[in-house]
């Protein structure tokens, strides 16, 4: 891999640890949703999560295998309002997180320069699409931190 690339990784890899820090909060401090807030934590790392595959998704047009349910509780839009029973608590959540960073580096490694069809922001490669998705992970991370002063 490129050490352009190396450094896109380590830097997903590092600014996820920053976010799994930032939220490492009890399962019912991530449940509240602070006056004046739309989300809560929990809300905030399943969009995280779901964001960055549903981004490589619309670039590549390529199927990727989410958990079920995951559009109907965290895709743009939603709120905690939507979730259930079997919307996934702040563990699971934080799990797949910490495994994210590696699955799209198995999954996608060798093909981060490949060309498609430019989104309409102009992004064409897949490290394309992952800076734009870091970028949304530290939207988010500061969103998550927000909420924090608030418990």
């Amino acid at each position: 891999m490129e050490k352009r690339n190396e450094v896109l990784f380590n830097q997903l890899r590092m600014y996820r640890d920053y976010l799994l820090a930032v939220s490492d909060v009890s399962e019912e401090a991530a449940n509240v949703i602070p006056s004046g807030c739309n989300n809560n934590i929990r809300w905030n790392l399943g969009h995280v999560y779901l964001d960055q595959y549903l981004w490589i998704q619309h670039l590549t047009k390529e199927p990727i295998e989410l958990p079920e349910g995951f559009r109907e509780w965290f895709d743009y839009g939603t709120s905690p309002a939507n979730f259930s029973d079997d919307t996934p608590d702040l563990a699971t959540l934080r799990d797949l997180l910490k495994i994210q960073p590696k699955a799209i580096l198995e999954a996608y490694g060798n093909r981060l320069e490949e060309e498609f069809a430019p989104t309409e922001a102009g992004m064409h490669t897949i490290s394309q699409v992952l800076v734009r998705t870091i970028f949304h992970e530290g939207l988010h991370m500061n969103a998550i931190q927000s909420i924090c002063k608030f418990l």
